[in-house]
């Protein structure tokens, strides 16, 4: 088991659970695939595509439960980026954290398994 991580909005995630599936962001609907980072990613992707924004929370997911339509590619300078290529199931969250923004303006993280 891998613990994998999806940044998304608050209010998004949020009708996810209440619809009792996430399609993705406007993001992943425009790529065809649910963006996730790994452990090692994660804080590099919140800086570079969600510097600044607030009201955001981290998704946890073991990338075991989500099947084959999960995928790792070659995304940012070759390294392999997790790619989910289906509808998700909210309650396949391992946990929700709310990810705040911190003094220096960046994103504060929960500890993160590997």
């Amino acid at each position: 088991m891998t613990t994998i991580y999806k940044l998304c909005p608050a209010e998004l995630w949020r009708v996810a659970v209440d619809d009792g599936v996430f399609r993705g962001s406007a993001v992943d609907l425009r790529d065809g695939f649910i963006h996730f980072s790994t452990a090692d990613q994660v804080k590099e992707t919140a800086a570079r595509y969600f510097a600044g924004a607030a009201g955001l929370v981290l998704v946890a997911f073991d990338d075991a439960s989500l099947g084959a339509e999960l995928r790792y590619e070659p995304s940012r300078d070759g390294a392999l980026f997790p790619h989910l290529y289906a509808p998700l199931d909210p309650k396949a969250a391992l946990w929700v954290a709310p990810l705040p923004i911190g003094p220096d303006g960046a994103h504060v993280f929960p500890d993160l398994a590997p």
